[in-house]
Formats: C-alpha cells, sequence, structure tokens
C-alpha cells in the first residue's frame, strides 16, 4: 500500500495575490474592509453631497436633514454587507 503526501504551501506576498481582473476581490479580513470603504464612499458622498445641495437651496434644514438617516442607513448596511461578504455564495 502506497500513500501520498502532498504539501499545500500558502503563498503570503500581497503583490503575487493580486488579480488584476478582479481587484475588488479579497482574502483577508482588513481587505475586506478596505474593500467596502472604497465601494460604500461614493454613495455616501453624493448623499451627503444632497443633503448640502438642499441646504444651499434654502429648504428648512428639518427637511433637509429628513434624508440624512436613510443616507446613512443604507451607507452602514452596505459596508455591512461588503466587509463580511455576506453575498459571496450568491455570486
Amino acid at each position: 500500500m502506497v500513500t501520498q503526501h502532498t504539501e499545500i504551501v500558502k503563498n503570503t506576498d500581497a503583490a503575487s495575490s493580486f488579480d488584476p481582473d478582479a481587484p475588488l476581490e479579497s482574502d483577508s479580513d482588513g481587505n475586506n474592509r478596505r474593500r467596502a470603504i472604497l465601494a460604500v464612499t461614493p454613495f455616501l458622498v453624493i448623499g451627503l453631497g444632497n443633503l448640502v445641495l438642499l441646504l444651499g437651496w434654502g429648504i428648512e434644514p428639518l427637511w433637509a436633514f429628513a434624508i440624512l438617516p436613510p443616507i446613512l442607513f443604507c451607507s452602514a448596511l452596505a459596508y455591512i454587507v461588503f466587509s463580511t461578504d455576506f453575498l459571496s455564495d450568491r455570486t
């Protein structure tokens, strides 16, 4: 009876694990947080920009800040989804 042993070697070099075809893919928790921040930041900036625009137009501040909770909630929810790979098994 012959047994074979195979050794799996992991490469920990970050440059060699980068895939230019899928730049948002990640293998570690730190990269997941970075990926989540990169994905959520544009939408958060657009939402806060809309808030500033509404305030600049002279609308009553109460109505302008009424859109702030949905902006923050959606941004926080998107951050959680991207940072925990919640949807990784559905793609």
